[in-house]
């Protein structure tokens, strides 16, 4: 059981997009408007991080809202070349007039970030890219936070449910952004991966505990979809990029709302993500080395440099496969419309089986 899908209005939870899109007023937005809103934590100082919570929680009172928190990525052994990617990476770091970044690794100050979270806790924290410790999922159910992470498999579903966490959102192929796999080898391209349907199916064989569903879900009819196959409440993430209240940049808004493919790559990262298709993505995805944050920390500065500059040709624009049908609406018209697209499908549905 979770008591924090239990108490949504709606059951809409608000996907963490980390690099811009996530902020505080998009998190109020949908917790206000009945769902679960989300802070993105990873990337963030912890005393930034802290910040947002307190200014979240400030807006919120009482209303439910969580927190993602990035686990590191192991660094890979042996360590692949970097030379010719961080070489491209230099090309276009000169044609904006930046230097590109050092190609280090970190673990994203995420102990920091929990100890923050036990001292000041939120009703959900969500962990990514892997399953947390059983320390730190106790720890964190000691103050009465729930503890979930995100799955792209059955076998993660049966690692996080045997670490005693309370909801997994289970990932389909079809989302925007970083897939959120335990580990970072073997091909980046998740075309032989399960869609969300079957996924879901699958997952639902291996776990009893609630399932939160993300991947391409923009239209009211794809949340009843999921809910009747199941899953507790829908993951929105390309659905509020337009909206007012998120950080995207100008290009990535652009770019969100043309008819363009996506494609997932590690171009940007070093970990798999999908996004809008662009000049970089085109160029540097088929040799892109596995190596985060490594790739991350080495282009951030030439992506900013690009979005500051609205040259879309070096932006990481993270988008589902569906990210199209994105609306230019605050988001609590976002939640309102996708409710009713929902109830709708339902009610059409209904008559058609006797």
């Amino acid at each position: 059981m979770s008591a924090t899908l239990d108490a949504l209005t709606v059951p809409i939870v608000g996907a963490p997009m980390a690099g811009g899109p996530s902020t505080v007023e998009l998190a109020v937005a949908v917790s206000r408007a009945g769902g679960l809103g989300m802070l993105a934590g990873a990337n963030l100082a912890p005393d930034a991080l802290a910040a947002r919570v307190t200014a979240t929680r400030e807006a919120l009172g009482d209303e439910p809202f969580g927190v993602n928190v990035f686990l590191p990525t192991a660094e890979p052994d042996p360590a692949p070349d970097l030379g010719p990617h961080l070489a491209a990476l230099d090309r276009w770091a000169r044609q904006l007039g930046v230097d590109r970044g050092a190609p280090t690794w970190d673990d994203d100050g995420w102990r920091a970030k929990v100890d923050l979270l036990v001292a000041d806790p939120v009703p959900v924290v969500a962990f990514y890219f892997g399953c947390p410790p059983r320390d730190v999922v106790d720890a964190l159910h000691a103050v009465g936070s729930e503890v979930w992470t995100t799955v792209t498999s059955r076998a993660e579903a049966v690692l996080a449910t045997s670490a005693g966490l309370d909801v997994l959102v289970v990932q389909g192929r079809e989302a925007g952004g970083h897939r959120g796999t335990f580990t970072n080898t073997g091909s980046p391209d998740p075309d032989g991966d399960p869609g969300l349907l079957a996924l879901l199916r699958l997952v639902q064989g291996v776990t009893d505990l609630p399932l939160v569903v993300a991947g391409g879900l923009v239209h009211g009819a794809d949340v009843a979809a999921v809910l009747v196959a199941g899953a507790r409440a829908a993951q929105l993430g390309s659905a509020f990029l337009l909206t007012p209240e998120a950080g995207t940049s100008a290009p990535h808004r652009a770019a969100v709302a043309a008819d363009r493919p996506t494609a997932v790559t590690r171009a940007f990262s070093g970990r798999p993500a999908r996004g809008v298709r662009n000049v970089m993505l085109d160029e540097l995805t088929e040799d892109a080395p596995a190596a985060y944050p490594h790739l991350n920390r080495a282009s951030q500065p030439v992506r900013a440099a690009a979005a500051a500059a609205g040259d879309e040709t070096a932006v990481a624009m993270w988008a589902g496969q569906t990210h199209h049908l994105a609306r230019a609406v605050p988001a609590a018209e976002v939640v309102a419309t996708v409710v009713a697209q929902a109830r709708e499908a339902l009610a059409g549905v209904g008559g058609r089986i006797g």
